[in-house]
């Protein structure tokens, strides 16, 4: 294969990529596509191979066979021109605690050949647009983990690569930081950044990811959309409807207009009728058409949809991992 493909409206690409220490086939011939201009979420329990499918695509691990490519560059074969394509903000603090805050930024853009007039003038930029101007001259060790993790990330966008990497990012926050580095994400991604996001967090997927890449024991299981995944794999929703008076007729009438939908269950429940299946949204004005129609007052329509949570689950199970 050849050392760099057309990457067209690819930023990440791998091809059968493969991992192996020892006996243990960490990812295990994985294909897998980021597309320009996209944040998509790599979500696995504990041991699934995201940390080790990461550090392949950013060179920092070698891969046992297959392929990674970032931008049309293979990062095998050319691990120094991928690393300028590459920004990567690890799970633990890389920071360089010899240096103050601004100080790393500088000497990071110095080490990507950035000259030192244009190195100093980005740092001063990026610390006011990641609101930390006020503590350029800080040693890294007075930052909160806040604001650490946003110097991380301001740091890994200063050389202009082409694709973010993020290792659950927020991991340990607080609330308000993690939403403030959301709002980042969320403004890099609006100026066209690609972004691989690995977490733990289904929340932080669904709000933030184009799309979902669930993993486990090495392996892609599923990838989609938040809202094709639930469709597909989040099993059943369901639909209750309190009524005034005897819910009866509403469950005999319902059941003969929907009898012909084999996978749905219409029964008795709290005072009301209960609609169990797949995409029971579709049938609210159903429902809301049937129970007027029999002079029944409805006092409460709620909807429970499969969450990405139930996704993750169905998956990968539910035991426990170290």
């Amino acid at each position: 294969m050849n050392a760099s493909i057309s990457s067209d409206n690819v930023a990440v690409r791998t091809v059968k990529l493969r991992k192996i220490y020892g006996t243990n086939v960490a990812v295990d011939d994985l294909d897998m596509e980021l597309k320009k201009g996209e944040i998509l979420g790599l979500l696995g329990p504990n041991g699934a191979g995201k940390t080790t499918t990461g550090g392949m695509i950013t060179t920092r691990v070698l891969p046992t066979s297959g392929h990674a490519y970032v931008g049309g560059v293979d990062v095998v074969a050319h691990p120094a021109e991928a690393k300028l394509e590459i920004g990567v903000v690890p799970q633990s603090n890389t920071l360089d605690r010899s240096l103050n805050v601004i100080q790393n930024l500088y000497f990071h853009g110095r080490y990507f050949g950035i000259a030192k007039k244009q190195a100093r003038s980005m740092a001063s930029e990026l610390l006011e647009r990641f609101k930390l101007s006020d503590s350029a001259t800080l040693p890294v060790a007075a930052l909160s983990g806040g604001m650490a993790q946003r110097l991380m990330v301001a740091r890994a966008i200063m050389h202009s690569p082409t694709v973010l990497v993020l290792d659950e990012p927020t991991s340990g926050l607080d609330p308000q930081s993690r939403l403030a580095l959301w709002d980042i994400l969320r403004e890099l991604n609006r100026n066209g950044q690609s972004v691989l996001l690995t977490t733990h967090y289904m929340e932080e997927a669904d709000e933030l990811c184009d799309r979902i890449a669930i993993m486990d024991h090495g392996k892609l299981l599923a990838q989609g959309t938040s809202v094709e995944l639930k469709r597909d794999l989040g099993g059943t929703s369901s639909l209750l409807m309190k009524v005034g008076g005897d819910p009866t007729f509403l469950v005999e009438k319902l059941t003969a207009e929907l009898g012909a939908d084999s996978m749905t269950k219409i029964i008795s429940s709290d005072g009301g009728v209960k609609i169990v299946g797949h995409n029971v949204s579709q049938l609210i004005s159903v429902a809301v058409s049937s129970a007027e129609t029999l002079g029944l007052r409805i006092y409460d329509l709620s909807l429970v949809e499969p969450s990405l949570e139930t996704v993750f689950i169905n998956l990968t199970g539910k035991e426990l991992r170290d």
